[in-house]
């Protein structure tokens, strides 16, 4: 984390026995920390630390960091990528649906890390409760910061698996086993996270001194997007059968309450650059470090699978942007979205991108061969950079990739990762939950703005999007929406918009697929997708997406087991 401050506790349980009787059961063994011991300030407070730290604790196996394995490669923003598709082969199984398990060990080692960073956190204010504030005075802000972990890895588990075991600190570790994944219902569970950030919302101070920490306005933006999801009320079978008009309500008010506090920045690129980091945009970050005195650092092995194999960099290239996702950055002559026809011809080379117009995020996204590569001018993206294009094409992902000269970028092993944070959410993130939930309540004029406003920053960020000769690398068009000049803005149109706005601000952020799960459309999304990308990538022929199942992950088989039948899988499993 970025407030530099370490804790090392040893505890030993082991113990010598000698001789033949059993005084050793009276007295305390030496070299362990009794409970009571753990009950400090001091060590409480490394305890908050640590349970800041399992936010980034993710690597490319299970990569929750950025989430681009659950939320983009399991959309139709991307392919999986790397070597083939037996290259981190659960991560195939994921994006095809159909080869899906309960049983893979990716999916178990997911909830299990998951509940590692929930214990840490629960851990954390077992301790604090302890404390007076007479002895603790930061007792009330880190009760706050705890419970704002714990909801964010609650989030997590919920878009992911729908029905989780809540545990919070009040349950005793003898008594986990009994606690079953359907004691609540799922809109019961959105009320238990909504309640963690509630707290956060009202016990923590508008701004704090260091960076990494959360403050009101963090708390108030995921309460916001607890609140939006828990609104698309789904049925047993993962249809959205209502939307609660008090919690599009509430999430207006919550945005509007913080937007004062945040900010775009004035290039949409600068958001996925090192030395842009924790910048007004930023709400919510994994803090990374590097050269922090730690062995190998705080960086990002969640994304390190993810740069291309040219000569500066050398593996893995996974997360490989879907021609579908290209083709929908074009725009037309009125310089809006191709809505109907985006998908007809495929943008594939340098000059399909000078013969078409496109909107500027395309190349602040997507590595493309014969264009610059990550705003340098002088190094071109070559084909060669592709590992496997005779399956996954030739583009690469770039928001979430370094430059190779980036003093935050280090080689681990075989591969690369950066101290760029990873953002968890974005200002233009709140903004789109906003105008969603005006749309959602018929008050899409009032949205038209907060859209526009994205647009607007899109054609802006072009100047770092330019070729040795200080050119365009791409013919840029984008244009705002203009009730009775170019689109008739109704509600249905507003939400078409809407929906495609976060496509193109989102794409590869790992966002998408949860995006069409809380709207209801992601088995027609993905059929319809896979209906036709399979005639450009022949290992989706097999891909089929079932409706009342693959919206979420199988609870996994094991944890299926260590419950002895006390959960329950869910539906079509």
């Amino acid at each position: 984390m970025k407030f530099k401050k370490y804790l090392t506790v040893v505890l030993s349980s082991a113990m010598l026995l000698v001789g033949c009787n059993d005084d050793f059961l009276e007295n305390q063994p030496k070299g362990t920390v009794s409970g009571d011991e753990l009950n400090t300030p001091e060590t409480v407070d490394g305890m908050v630390i640590a349970a800041y730290a399992a936010i980034g604790n993710d690597h490319w196996t299970v990569p929750f960091g950025s989430m681009w394995a659950y939320g983009s490669v399991r959309s139709d923003d991307a392919y999986k990528g790397g070597g083939g598709t037996g290259d981190v082969g659960d991560f195939h199984n994921y994006e095809l649906f159909v080869f899906n398990r309960p049983n893979q060990g990716s999916t178990d080692a997911l909830w299990f890390r998951l509940y590692v960073g929930l214990a840490r956190a629960n851990e954390a204010l077992t301790r604090i409760n302890e404390l007076s504030e007479e002895d603790y005075p930061e007792k009330i802000q880190r009760q706050a910061e705890m419970r704002f972990i714990r909801g964010h890895f609650n989030f997590l588990l919920k878009i992911l698996f729908k029905q989780f075991p809540y545990i919070d600190e009040t349950k005793l570790k003898e008594e986990y086993a009994q606690i079953s994944n359907v004691e609540y219902t799922s809109n019961e569970l959105w009320g238990k996270i909504a309640d963690d950030f509630r707290y956060a919302a009202e016990n923590l101070p508008l701004s704090v001194p260091q960076e990494g920490r959360v403050d009101q306005g963090a708390a108030k933006a995921y309460l916001a997007k607890t609140l939006l999801y828990q609104a698309y009320e789904q049925d047993d079978q993962h249809n959205v059968v209502n939307i609660n008009r008090d919690n599009l309500e509430q999430v207006v008010t919550l945005v509007d309450e913080i937007t004062g506090q945040y900010g775009l920045v004035n290039d949409f690129g600068q958001n996925f650059l090192w030395q842009y980091e924790n910048n007004p945009e930023s709400v919510f970050a994994i803090q990374r470090s590097i050269d922090d005195g730690t062995p190998a650092g705080r960086v990002d092995m969640g994304t390190a699978l993810n740069y291309p194999m040219g000569d500066t960099y050398g593996c893995c290239w996974f997360n490989i942007p879907s021609q579908n996702l290209v083709n929908s950055f074009r725009t037309d002559q009125n310089g809006l979205p191709e809505f109907q026809n985006y998908d007809a011809t495929d943008l594939v080379t340098a000059q399909d991108f000078r013969a078409n117009t496109v909107d500027p995020r395309v190349n602040h996204t997507v590595g493309i061969p014969g264009q610059p590569w990550k705003y340098q001018p002088n190094v071109v993206y070559d084909q060669s950079w592709a590992r496997t294009p005779q399956l996954y094409g030739y583009f690469s992902s770039m928001k979430e990739v370094q430059q190779p000269d980036c003093a935050c970028l280090r080689r681990v092993g075989p591969f690369f990762a950066s101290s760029k944070n990873n953002i968890i959410i974005r200002f233009a993130d709140v903004l789109l939950w906003k105008a969603e939930a005006l749309i959602e309540l018929g008050r899409q004029d009032e949205a038209l703005p907060i859209i526009n406003m994205l647009r607007e920053r899109a054609q802006n960020s072009t100047e770092m999007l330019i070729d040795a000769d200080g050119n365009y690398i791409s013919d840029f068009q984008v244009e705002t929406y203009k009730p009775g000049e170019n689109i008739n803005w109704t509600q249905e149109t507003a939400r078409q918009a809407l929906r495609w706005e976060r496509r193109l601000e989102f794409a590869m952020e790992g966002i998408r697929f949860f995006d069409l799960v809380r709207w209801g459309v992601a088995a027609e999304t993905m059929n319809s997708y896979f209906d036709t990308e399979e005639e450009k990538r022949q290992y989706l022929t097999e891909a089929q997406f079932q409706e009342g199942r693959d919206e979420y992950l199988p609870i996994p088989q094991q944890q299926l087991d260590f419950s002895k039948g006390l959960y329950q899988q869910n539906p079509n499993w």
